[in-house]
């Protein structure tokens, strides 16, 4: 391992990785040359890229001599998945969240909407009651990605665009938790 990559690893421990496993995912230094590091994503995929700024922040700040931060996935092998049309993917997900996802979390005044696909990443985002719930975290990475995964073999991972500080009437505020 590369000096650069060793400290690119210790900034990460220090700070960011607990957070990562907190959520669901996982993430180690693969590669660190010419400023740029490269950072494997394995787990829950989706659960670090809400992370990714703060990421480069916090690893860009411990190491000076880093400039960028580039987030990949395992690579799928000729075995993995065929590449999907995103618009198919989208539908899919789309249908899936619509007849089996929002009709359960209706009840707490929840809605879920899939905001687009790129790569395989499915991007949603959280309204009504999920929208600051404290528990929406263990909803997506216990119940809607799991479902979506077994039902959907081309997705890569299912990233929450939710502004979760902007939500107004969550279902479970922090202080109910």
């Amino acid at each position: 391992m590369t000096d650069l990559a060793a400290q690119a690893t210790a900034a990460l421990e220090r700070s960011v990785l607990p957070s990562v496993i907190a959520r669901g995912g996982a993430v180690r230094v693969a590669a660190a040359s010419n400023g740029v590091v490269t950072l494997e994503v394995t787990g829950s995929p989706g659960a670090v890229f809400p992370l990714a700024s703060r990421i480069e922040a916090v690893i860009c700040a411990a190491v000076p001599a880093i400039t960028a931060v580039r987030l990949i996935t395992p690579a799928t092998g000729p075995a993995g998945p065929p590449p999907a049309d995103a618009g198919d993917l989208a539908e899919a997900a789309r249908a899936i969240i619509d007849a089996e996802v929002n009709p359960a979390i209706a009840a707490h005044r929840g809605h879920v909407t899939v905001t687009g696909v790129t790569d395989g990443w499915i991007r949603i985002r959280l309204d009504g009651g999920c929208q600051g719930c404290s528990l929406a975290e263990v909803t997506i990475r216990q119940g809607i990605e799991p479902l979506l995964r077994s039902r959907l073999p081309a997705m890569t991972g299912l990233i929450d665009i939710t502004d979760h500080e902007a939500g107004t009437e969550p279902f479970y505020s922090p202080e109910k938790r």
